[in-house]
């Protein structure tokens, strides 16, 4: 049997991929009221046609106090399922297929867009309160003290995911990923660095994930069988005491038998401040160990630009897929250019062929 590779084709569930690049979700913070517009069309569409095998649409926000920015994208209301479908039927039509992470911002809420300066931003700026998260610790100096969530409301953001993923369903996609990283809220639960609550959902490692697990299990209810479910993670916080690769190791395999197929290993973002040895695939053996020892299927994303680079990680089996991020918004033909490169044969659309 060949040795998998870049443009292997993967099939998990009823789903199959026609290679192994995936468009990271990226935040483009150019939604008004959550809703999906033009620009997402030509963002997300341009990634399609230029032969990614996977497209995942930013994190979207399970209630409106859950978004980043004002500007997020959101699917916390049946009137934002259409103008994402609109986007997912051009992404089908042209190969790839159309995912979409599920998010709550949690304690990191109401912030300006990055070139805004990214700072927490007021009421009369467009921000909110109350925010949210595991305990009442804020993320930084001058961000809000969140309001630690009670165990009713821990329930209805369980449900608000569920409801999430139901839309999600409706409005096409094929792949839903759940934001666990970054500093982001079920990140906050998990990590001992941002959780100081002492009931069941904190304290030790099995209460701290448990808002993950439940989420999971939510969404799976809801989430046809047919299609995967991947869990973005944040497998380091970089910090001493705090959340680690062992711990990561673990949760992937509670997560696996809830009906979970991916592991996408990120890193960072729950502590700031931290130093973060940033290079080249840095967070690629965070994705090689979990695979290996969780055995669940894991994606590797963080400073992966070059098509040999990616095309080595697939096939020394350090992981089953290979997301990029800033390199897709510097070069949206990435997989046609890397396929050149690495002499694969893939298709090229025709309106484009003369290029190729």
């Amino acid at each position: 049997m060949a040795t998998d590779n870049l443009f292997a084709p993967l099939t998990i569930r009823d789903v199959t991929f026609r290679n192994r690049i995936v468009v990271s979700p990226m935040c483009q913070y150019s939604s008004v009221d959550g809703f999906a517009d033009d620009w997402h069309v030509v963002h997300l569409g341009s990634r399609a046609v230029g032969g990614a095998g996977l497209v995942i649409t930013e994190a979207a926000a399970v209630e409106a106090r859950g978004r980043i920015s004002p500007n997020d994208l959101g699917i916390y209301d049946d009137r934002h399922i259409e103008p994402l479908a609109r986007i997912n039927r051009f992404i089908h039509a042209h190969g790839a297929v159309a995912g979409i992470q599920l998010a709550h911002a949690g304690r990191k809420a109401g912030t300006a867009r990055p070139w805004e300066g990214g700072k927490p931003i007021s009421q009369a700026e467009g921000g909110w309160t109350p925010i949210v998260g595991p305990s009442a610790v804020p993320f930084d100096a001058g961000y809000q003290i969140p309001e630690a969530l009670d165990e009713s409301g821990i329930a209805k953001i369980v449900q608000a995911f569920g409801f999430a993923a139901q839309r999600a369903l409706d409005a096409g996609y094929r792949v839903i990923e759940i934001h666990g990283a970054h500093g982001y809220l079920l990140n906050e639960f998990y990590s001992p660095l941002s959780n100081h609550r002492t009931d069941r959902y904190g304290g030790s490692f099995a209460n701290r994930t448990r808002l993950l697990r439940e989420v999971a299990e939510e969404i799976r209810r809801r989430w046809p069988e047919r299609y995967p479910l991947f869990v973005r993670i944040s497998a380091t916080d970089w910090a001493e005491g705090g959340w680690d690769i062992e711990q990561s190791v673990e949760l992937a395999q509670q997560l696996k038998p809830l009906g979970v197929d991916v592991i996408d290993a990120s890193s960072g973002g729950n502590v700031p401040g931290v130093s973060i040895p940033v290079g080249p695939g840095y967070q690629t053996l965070f994705a090689a160990r979990i695979r290996q020892e969780a055995g669940i299927l894991s994606a590797a994303v963080g400073m992966i630009t070059a098509p040999a680079q990616a095309d080595h990680i697939v096939r020394t089996g350090q992981a089953d897929l290979v997301l990029l991020a800033r390199e897709m918004l510097r070069d949206p033909y990435w997989p046609l250019r890397a396929a050149k490169e690495l002499r694969q044969e893939i298709p090229v659309p025709p309106q484009y062929a003369r290029a190729w």
